[in-house]
């Protein structure tokens, strides 16, 4: 139990570009990759935060 196999994901990117339609999948990739970004340094700065905070 647990992991997607290559069906599912096929059948999601199928509904994921009958929704969006092709030609905005890359604006939503790109959209995605930014907040992944934006997720990963508000991470790493509340880290170096806590360190500075830990060291004083």
């Amino acid at each position: 139990m647990g992991g997607l196999g290559m069906w599912e994901l096929i059948v999601i990117l199928l509904i994921v570009i009958v929704i969006f339609g092709a030609s905005r999948l890359p604006q939503l990739g790109k959209g995605l990759g930014e907040g992944i970004r934006n997720f990963k340094n508000s991470l790493k700065s509340g880290q170096d935060e806590k360190a500075e905070e830990e060291s004083e």
